[in-house]
């Protein structure tokens, strides 16, 4: 559990958080009490949870290096970043290209504390952070770090990764989602992981119930609600499918089954 001096005032340490709870499942070390007291919780309901983190944390290290290598993306806007992991997305993306541009959007203060591992930068790329929220992408946007480490004259990946299932149909995320790709230049692409309960709904099910009973609601979404995040552009194959199953490399844990994970992923590329 961490002691990084982080602003009391701004830190709820009773309460559990979703990136804490994340971080901790994923053997983190940047978590409280009550984010393990939820997680054991939550694994209980579901011994999958751990697996299916895990898959998730792989699709999005295989998706970024994908974006860099085969799409020759060099500009990345990330959103709802979480706390940093190793290997964060500019270090994969700089790995493939060192002069790749990265933004990373978070509205949590511990993230904004802990940015420092997100803005270490090769010197010849950048990185930059601001702390905005999901639902307000005109914070985003209008953002002088948006404005000044990415070149809207080229394509730029949009990364929202394991969060809209924390946005409720009020929040309208799919068109938040549209709202934040409108600048962005052809040949640009969207990538997402987007949470289901189709696989092992009891299981899921009782997950959300505990996310619920701490203050995070969450929605989670079929395939077909799914698909709605990436209308009109040209989805790369194989299309909207469950993280594990989106181009395996064999560098992620083997044999899981479907029932454990309640994730879609996706990439697409906007015309």
């Amino acid at each position: 559990m961490p002691d990084n001096g982080w602003p009391a005032d701004r830190i709820d340490t009773e309460s559990a958080h979703s990136a804490r709870i994340y971080d901790y499942i994923l053997g983190g070390k940047d978590y409280y009490p009550a984010d393990k007291e939820a997680g054991d919780a939550m694994s209980r309901e579901w011994p999958a949870l751990p697996i299916h983190m895990r898959a998730n944390r792989d699709w999005m290290n295989r998706a970024a290096r994908w974006l860099a290598e085969e799409a020759g993306i060099r500009q990345f806007l990330d959103i709802g970043t979480g706390i940093p992991t190793s290997p964060n997305l500019h270090e994969i993306a700089q790995s493939v290209a060192p002069e790749s541009r990265v933004v990373y959007v978070d509205n949590d203060p511990i993230v904004l504390t802990l940015s420092q591992g997100l803005l270490a930068s090769t010197p010849e790329g950048k990185t930059s952070y601001i702390e905005a929220d999901f639902r307000d992408p005109e914070a985003i946007l209008g953002a002088a770090e948006f404005r000044e480490t990415l070149d809207l004259d080229r394509p730029v990946a949009l990364t929202v990764i394991a969060i809209v299932h924390f946005m409720l149909d009020a929040d309208d995320a799919v068109g938040i989602v549209r709202r934040l790709l409108e600048p962005l230049p052809s040949g640009s692409y969207l990538a997402m992981s987007i949470g289901t309960a189709e696989f092992a709904p009891e299981e899921v099910g009782r997950v959300a119930r505990e996310y619920a009973a701490r203050n995070m609601p969450m929605r989670l979404r079929t395939i077909d609600e799914a698909h709605e995040f990436f209308d009109g552009l040209d989805l790369v194959e194989p299309g909207v499918v469950q993280v594990h199953k989106w181009r395996p490399d064999g560098t992620g844990e083997q044999g899981i089954r479907d029932e454990d994970i309640a994730m879609y992923g996706a990439i697409a590329r906007k015309p």
